[in-house]
């Protein structure tokens, strides 16, 4: 089941507070609006809310309502619509893997099979160390197969770098933003083929 689908039979905490940090972001967030247009800086809230506790629970939307002065649906439906948003626990490292057409047709099943190798379980699962959820287009296409990790994208994965990238994840080691093949933005994979010199 992916986590942006809320699950009941997930335990849910009875209250949700932001720390003093994040409520000072969030107090920034909702002055950024006009009087009576606060419900605007929901989205932002939400942001805060999964950053601080690593998913929104109710209490945590509940929470945000309270803040905004609008009926606690508002926030639900805002949270369930946006598949950024997680409705439940998820592991230390977040994985989302771009399954649509272009990164199919350029081995996004073998970096799934990467993934299930290193982490000990199949997409639509979560442990400790990670959640692994298939998505609909990162927006990446031309550096296809992608996947997007916390915040960060991981370009241009094979069977091969995937696992390595998948198994420094695991151990805890820093590893390399962007392109796993060196690609430099988004030119072809042997480099750039015009503008190559000076007039």
């Amino acid at each position: 089941m992916s986590s942006h689908y809320p699950d009941p039979n997930v335990p849910q905490p009875d209250t949700f507070a932001f720390t003093p940090d994040m409520m000072a972001k969030a107090k920034a967030f909702i002055a950024k609006y006009p009087a009576g247009r606060q419900r605007s800086a929901v989205m932002p809230l939400l942001d805060l809310a999964q950053r601080q506790d690593g998913w929104l629970s109710r209490a945590a939307m509940d929470y945000i309502a309270g803040l905004l002065e609008i009926p606690p649906i508002k926030v639900y439906e805002v949270a369930t619509f946006y598949t950024m948003y997680r409705l439940r626990p998820v592991g230390k490292h977040h994985v989302q893997l771009c399954t649509n057409i272009s990164c199919w047709l350029r081995g996004s099943d073998d970096v799934k099979r990467a993934a299930e190798e290193v982490f000990g379980i199949a997409f639509g699962q979560s442990c400790a160390e990670a959640t692994l959820e298939e998505v609909e287009c990162a927006g990446a296409c031309v550096n296809a197969p992608v996947a997007q990790i916390g915040d960060d994208y991981f370009e241009d994965l094979t069977y091969e770098n995937a696992k390595s990238l998948f198994q420094s994840l695991k151990d805890g080691k820093s590893v390399k933003v962007g392109s796993q093949t060196g690609r430099q933005t988004s030119c072809p994979e042997g480099g750039p083929t015009t503008l190559k010199g000076g007039a």
